[in-house]
């Protein structure tokens, strides 16, 4: 691989973790073409962009989009998103489905290097969706019960008046 080369893959590496919340590291080693195209799908899909790089080249695009340096060996695939959630748990279910291939190692979370427990925990959060659901959910509480209140005033006036 050429000098050149080598600086385009850093630097294209270096844009994406700038914009990214979410970096995930993970062992690839005996996982097969076909699965790794199956998380390539849904990772897609989610919004996660997924790379297998040399160690030296995302350390120093790490380190030229300002996070925290990782201590990577071995095989290591990247998974990153937008937001801390998405990657997390893509790169879990992932995990989950191939427990003999594919193991996350560490991550980068809001800037700051995170370990396997912090991804997993990120991993186990309700998503974006799901998140709003709830909050609409929380937000619609009052007005359900005020309108219960409304229906039970009005069967107690009907009885009443009969």
């Amino acid at each position: 691989m050429t000098r050149t080369r080598k600086n385009e893959i850093v630097a294209q590496l270096a844009e994406g973790f700038k914009g990214s919340d979410a970096i995930v590291v993970a062992d690839f080693k005996g996982t097969s073409h076909k699965s790794l195209e199956e998380l390539r799908v849904a990772a897609k899909e989610a919004g996660v962009t997924v790379q297998v790089a040399k160690n030296t080249l995302v350390n120093l695009a790490i380190k030229e989009a300002g996070l925290e340096e990782l201590e990577l060996t071995g095989n290591n695939i990247f998974l990153w998103s937008d937001d801390q959630i998405t990657a997390c748990k893509i790169a879990d279910k992932f995990a989950t489905a191939n427990k003999d291939t594919f193991a996350i190692k560490c991550g980068i979370i809001e800037g700051k290097p995170a370990d396997l427990d912090r991804v997993n925990a990120f991993a186990k959060l309700p998503g974006r969706e799901e998140l709003l659901g709830m909050l609409a959910s929380v937000w619609m509480g009052p007005v359900r019960n005020f309108t219960i209140g409304l229906d039970a005033l009005r069967t107690k006036k009907e009885e009443e008046a009969a």
